[in-house]
């Protein structure tokens, strides 16, 4: 028995030894590829995450523009998180590689550290689930249902502009990033889930805050390796404090739902099958429970009785995606064209010209006609992503082996872009830190690279609410610009940015306000 027992022992170390012996190989042989890439000095085990500053603000200066300085002359970027190798990709041309292929569209894994919050849903699952959930998705951006959410932007927006208008004329300097954050908020959620937050009046609620707070933990653990285990993380790390906030984030989702597929299925039996038939004829809505207008929840549950199936947790997992992608990266857009705007006169000259000219009468809501016609308008808001993109950094995992700028990148590797860098790339940017709307003319833009401007990502991942996302920025700057002058007591100095998963300027957006006669 004891021999028996032995030769089991030693048969099961050989495996281990053979195991960690080919496991070692294999990395080695990555790290030897790898380091080929320029890229700082890294440590074993830990690689440079030792290195990297905490600070939100130290940390995007030293990966975007401390580190761009230094390793601008490089097409191909390599640092080690961790034992893990990630490249970044600061030019056009290297983006290209990786979002002109239809084959590296799998979400690197620092985006699993979102599956908590979002489930698998559009932005983080992959393969067959990604596809079809794209393919169910994609009609709910219809251009009519967008028109429909055109009520509860200018609707929110009045209740912003009221707000504003108290601070108005008094000559103090204000933050007013918080009054673009909740109206943003305020709009999400009522064009996502059909429900009330009312944050412009209610600042103070769990939600809000809890909103706010699980995109910071959520960037703190991704690049922080000692973090990335449950079991660390919950014991040693804001484990707790994460669970306490997406615990507040879904019960609301949660609730919301429910109430609305109750309502749903009351409707259901009362109607026929033809009157849900809003995924193939976006025509044909039918609002829930009495409403007057849709809401992206109800489109879903419209396709939880179509082809494709979709449960309850499927829903949950697109509404939680939709109140993330739709509300931050929106309200930091606006608020980053506020200050460019404001901090030009020129510029803000010609989007009064263009206000009067477009809406004559400042208490008019605009159509989609008028944003349509909201061209300068337009153009800013485009130059204003192109400084300061709100999502800072996409990344990819790379499905198969690639030559890259020259070098060889094995499969399996993350690819980083940093698109704060790709938009100041001087071969396709003269003057690049230069705030000048005019780069968007139509005669102007003609020629660019196709990957020069990527606020939205691009390929077949691109952000599927880019539309949306356009006509809210549009709908809440318009109204704004309508009512008042703005005057920025800050330089570009001043606001530093915060490398988060949304990039935010550190100390908001400081201005003065007053009344246009």
């Amino acid at each position: 028995m004891a021999a028996v027992l032995w030769t089991a022992a030693v048969a099961a170390a050989v495996s281990v030894t053979i195991w960690a012996v080919l496991v070692f190989a294999r990395w080695w042989k990555l790290w030897k590829i790898i380091n080929k890439i320029p890229g700082p000095p890294a440590y074993p085990l830990v690689g440079n995450a030792l290195q990297f500053k905490p600070g939100a603000v130290d940390f995007f200066e030293q990966l975007c523009i401390v580190g761009h300085e230094e390793f601008k002359q490089f097409i191909l970027v390599r640092v080690w998180l961790g034992p893990v190798p990630v490249i970044g990709l600061n030019r056009p041309e290297t983006v290209e590689v990786l979002f002109s292929s239809s084959k590296h569209i799998e979400k690197s894994f620092v985006y699993d550290f979102l599956h908590p919050w979002l489930g698998t849903g559009l932005l983080t699952s992959k393969g067959d689930k990604w596809k079809t959930r794209r393919r169910l998705i994609t009609p709910t951006f219809h251009f009519k249902i967008l028109s429909d959410f055109l009520h509860e932007f200018n609707d929110q927006s009045e209740v912003m502009v009221r707000k504003l208008d108290e601070m108005a004329g008094t000559g103090e300097e204000f933050d007013v990033f918080p009054f673009i954050t909740l109206c943003a908020l305020d709009i999400i959620c009522g064009t996502a889930m059909g429900k009330s937050l009312n944050a412009q009046e209610n600042t103070d609620s769990d939600y809000v805050r809890a909103i706010y707070r699980i995109s910071d933990l959520i960037q703190v653990r991704q690049k922080s390796p000692w973090y990335w285990s449950d079991p660390v993380y919950k014991s040693f790390g804001p484990g707790r404090e994460f669970e306490e906030t997406l615990r507040i984030l879904h019960d609301f989702t949660r609730s919301v739902i429910k109430e609305r597929s109750e309502q749903f299925q009351k409707q259901l039996e009362s109607q026929s099958q033809e009157a849900f038939d809003i995924v193939e004829d976006p025509d044909k809505p039918v609002a829930i429970g009495g409403r007057k207008r849709l809401a992206f929840l109800d489109m879903l549950l419209y396709a939880s009785v179509g082809e494709t199936k979709l449960t309850m947790e499927d829903i949950q997992e697109e509404v939680d995606t939709f109140m993330f992608e739709g509300h931050d990266t929106t309200a930091a857009a606006a608020n980053w064209a506020i200050f460019l705007i404001g901090s030009h006169p020129e510029v803000q000259r010609k989007v009064h010209e263009e206000m009067d000219r477009v809406m004559s009468d400042p208490g008019q809501k605009p159509t989609m006609d008028d944003l349509r016609e909201m061209k300068y308008l337009e153009c800013c808001i485009k130059e204003a992503l192109r400084l300061y993109p709100s999502v800072p950094f996409f990344a990819r995992t790379l499905s198969e082996d690639c030559i890259i700028g020259g070098y060889e990148v094995p499969k399996g590797v993350t690819a980083i872009v940093p698109t704060y860098n790709v938009h100041r790339d001087p071969n396709h940017w003269p003057d690049a830190e230069k705030f000048d709307p005019e780069r968007f003319f139509p005669e102007n833009s003609a020629g660019r690279h196709p990957y020069a401007y990527i606020p939205f990502s691009a390929g077949s991942r691109n952000c599927i609410g880019q539309r949306f996302a356009l006509m809210e920025e549009k709908a809440i700057l318009s109204s704004i610009f309508r009512h008042f002058r703005i005057e920025t007591t800050q330089q570009r100095d001043d606001l530093k940015p915060l490398g988060e998963l949304i990039l935010r300027p550190e100390s908001g957006v400081k201005i003065k306000l007053f009344r246009r006669e």
